[in-house]
């Protein structure tokens, strides 16, 4: 019988998390497969003097890889473990910037973003120059948000010059970017999810007083059919990726959009207004490949 560990934050307290974390568990078992719920904390691991690297992960045939712990993600995969998602397409999503790199130049559409220059010094003024080139591209408003966050948390709008000024001095000292702001979609997403490069369920986001969708911030969502061309950007973003599993937040303006890839994407909600066992087909996916 093959064993897996679903492997969680060493802090996580969100009832998501741990739905994520059960209803993979309770697939597995109906499939099967004897799993462990563990968190970070509960993994343990090192390098050794020889600069060998160890974890107690002996007894695992697989990991569900529920974290964005980057070190751990290493170790483990230098054990042989494989990991759902791998060490390289968590840390591709986990950067929100990273991800834009990496869709660059594969003809994946995505809002025109900016990085902001890195600073370490709390007492040193924003770069005028800076928010010049941000407004002149970007035009009003303007999206900033923190390069590492999720649920919506850190992505903030600004309505003109004055506002812009605020967050870059909030978010200086915090990776972040710029992004143009797609009108059309204000207050609405499409998450789509693929797994194994294919895409299962899709709903729509829509919030009635926020120009964020996160169903966390309020948004509910509806099921929603994705067109071909949707289909076809999704599954070539998922691709690029080299993600077995993520959530991809779609914009619809003029065209198809790819804001932001979750790696570790929730789906309790779409599951809820969709009736697709997203889980199922997920710990399907991984039995597949191992």
């Amino acid at each position: 019988m093959k064993s897996g560990l679903i492997l969680i934050n060493a802090y996580a307290n969100l009832a998501p998390v741990i739905n994520q974390a059960e209803r993979l568990s309770a697939e597995f078992e109906k499939l099967g497969v004897k799993t462990e719920i563990k968190t970070r904390a509960q993994v343990l691991a090192r390098i050794d003097d020889n600069g060998n690297a160890f974890a107690d992960i002996e007894n695992y045939d697989f990991c569900v890889y529920l974290d964005k712990d980057k070190y751990l993600s290493q170790i483990l995969e230098k054990r042989g473990l494989r990991l759902f998602n791998s060490h390289s397409a968590i840390q591709a999503c986990d950067d929100k910037m990273q991800t834009h790199l990496l869709l660059s130049g594969n003809g994946i559409p995505m809002p025109a973003t900016i990085p902001a220059p890195l600073c370490y010094t709390p007492a040193a003024p924003v770069d005028k120059q800076m928010l010049d080139y941000v407004e002149k591209t970007l035009g009003y408003p303007v999206i900033a948000k923190a390069c590492y966050g999720s649920r919506g948390e850190f992505v903030f709008k600004a309505d003109d010059r004055k506002s812009l000024e605020a967050l870059a001095e909030k978010l200086k000292l915090t990776p972040h970017l710029y992004q143009r702001f797609v009108k059309e979609s204000c207050g609405k997403d499409v998450r789509v999810i693929v797994i194994g490069g294919k895409v299962k369920a899709a709903m729509i986001r829509r919030a009635e007083s926020d120009f964020r969708s996160n169903i966390e911030l309020g948004g509910t969502g509806f099921a929603y059919n994705c067109p071909p061309n949707m289909l076809d950007l999704c599954e070539r973003t998922a691709k690029i990726l080299k993600l077995d599993y993520c959530g991809i937040d779609v914009l619809q303006g003029d065209k198809n959009y790819v804001c932001e890839v979750n790696s570790n994407a929730f789906f309790g909600g779409i599951e809820s207004v969709t009736g697709i066992n997203v889980a199922r087909l997920y710990a399907e996916h991984i039995l597949s490949v191992v």
